[in-house]
This record gives structure tokens, C-alpha cells and sequence, in this order.
């Protein structure tokens, strides 16, 4: 129950391409001349004899792998994986500072087996009267707690708002949520199980002598009034003195 470490941590208030190379042909080599005969030789006639004609050199056929035709493109590199982005680990103990708003509040007390559906219907009685009106949020739904004890705790359910609204209930009222000089931590889960986190902020503040002020404050990142209990996200803040 989560009502152990919530009061240990109001104790402790006082105290992360290859170019191919074409060789050329190769030269010719010059057929040697005719021995010369003992006899005279008759006086050279003006037409050229059949073997002085010079006969065309064959045309090169070119073979089917020299073709005019392209060989086939190779095929482009296969684009690298884009890698998944890193998921960073919530804020444990950040410093951070609460800037006061504008909020509509309802003051209640609860005890600890039915603290959530306590919680969950001052937020409803909140939107009721945010939707009768128009009014829209102009933030997320806060918890702020103000005291605790073996059997319970005093709480402010508030929302934030950038208007008033009109005709209050008596329970209900327009007023500013806390500020100053605070460490976040962040729950993932039910609230029920909220010991662990409360636990290891208690830890935390004991490790690092830090004082607290006597209230911390609980704003749901998620909407209560929608997300299943087990999905919730919590970022919880203690002010510090």
C-alpha cells in the first residue's frame, strides 16, 4: 500500500572501375625479298605485278562479347538501416523548477484502500463542471497532496485553466499550483503500485541530505479518466526547502 512510503517520505521533510587496356595490333613484319637470279631479268613492265598489288585488310567482325549492347548495370548497395532511435531513461531526482498556474481545485481526503477511485472522482466532479462551461484545460490534471498519516491523506485534485469559472461549488475554488525549486521523478504503471517509486525517492532524498517541503505533487501525463490504471504516467515532484 502505498501509504508506508508516501509517509516515510513526509519523514524525511524535517529531516543518462577498373579502365580495360587495349593492347594494339600487333606489327607486320615485311616478307623478305626474292633472291636475285643469275640470268637478266627482263626490264620491268609499268603495270604492277599481281604480287605487289596490296589487297585490303579484312574487315574486324567484332566478336558477340565485344557487342555494342551494355552489359548490365550492377546493382546499387542496399541503403543502410536507418537504426532505431535510443530510448532515454526517465528523470530520476532531475532538478527542475514548478512555475505556478492558474488552476480550478477541489479539496478531499481519502483513505488508503480506496485512495485512486477517490482521486478519479474528484477529477470527474472537476471535468463535469469544465464541461458545462466550456472551459477547456489548459494543462495536465495534478494531485497535490498535504498531508498524510497512517489511515489517509488530504489532497487538492486541480487543473489548469486560463479562465475562471463561474459558480463555484462550495468544495471548489480558483487558485495557483505550487512552485519553486523541485526534483521529478517519473512513475510508469498503477497507482497501487506506486510503493516502489515513492520508496526509491525517499532513498533518494536520504542519499543526498535534501529537505523537502511538506507536500509533493503528482501530475498525470496521461488522462486517469481514460487510460487504464496499469498504463499510467506520473511525473511526481518534490519541492524542496
Amino acid at each position: 500500500m502505498n501509504r508506508f512510503c508516501r509517509l516515510a517520505l513526509v519523514a524525511l521533510i524535517p529531516a543518462a572501375a577498373l579502365s580495360l587496356g587495349v593492347s594494339g595490333a600487333p606489327a607486320q613484319t615485311p616478307s623478305p625479298a626474292p633472291a636475285a637470279s643469275a640470268s637478266p631479268s627482263p626490264a620491268p613492265s609499268a603495270a604492277p605485278s599481281p604480287a605487289a598489288s596490296a589487297s585490303p585488310a579484312p574487315v574486324a567482325t567484332p566478336s558477340p562479347a565485344a557487342s555494342a549492347s551494355p552489359s548490365p548495370a550492377a546493382p546499387p548497395p542496399a541503403a543502410a538501416a536507418t537504426p532505431a532511435p535510443v530510448q532515454t531513461a526517465d528523470p530520476f531526482g532531475q532538478e527542475t523548477t514548478l512555475e505556478p498556474r492558474k488552476v480550478v481545485m477541489v479539496k478531499g481526503t481519502a483513505n488508503w484502500d480506496s485512495a485512486f477511485d477517490t482521486l478519479i472522482d474528484a477529477f470527474k466532479a472537476l471535468n463535469t463542471l469544465l464541461d458545462k462551461q466550456g472551459i477547456k484545460h489548459a494543462g495536465n490534471s495534478m494531485i497535490v497532496y498535504t498531508s498524510t498519516d497512517d489511515t489517509g491523506f488530504t489532497f487538492l485534485a486541480e487543473i489548469p485553466v486560463d479562465q475562471d469559472p463561474q459558480k463555484l461549488p462550495k468544495d471548489m475554488s480558483i487558485g495557483k499550483s505550487p512552485e519553486g525549486k523541485a526534483l521529478k521523478f517519473v512513475h510508469r504503471g498503477s497507482y497501487d503500485n506506486m510503493d516502489n517509486t515513492y520508496e526509491a525517492i525517499t532513498n533518494h532524498l536520504d542519499d543526498k541530505k535534501l529537505e523537502a517541503k511538506d507536500t509533493f505533487v503528482e501530475e498525470y501525463l496521461t488522462d486517469p479518466l481514460k487510460t487504464a490504471e496499469d498504463k499510467l504516467v506520473i511525473n511526481v515532484f518534490v519541492p524542496l526547502k
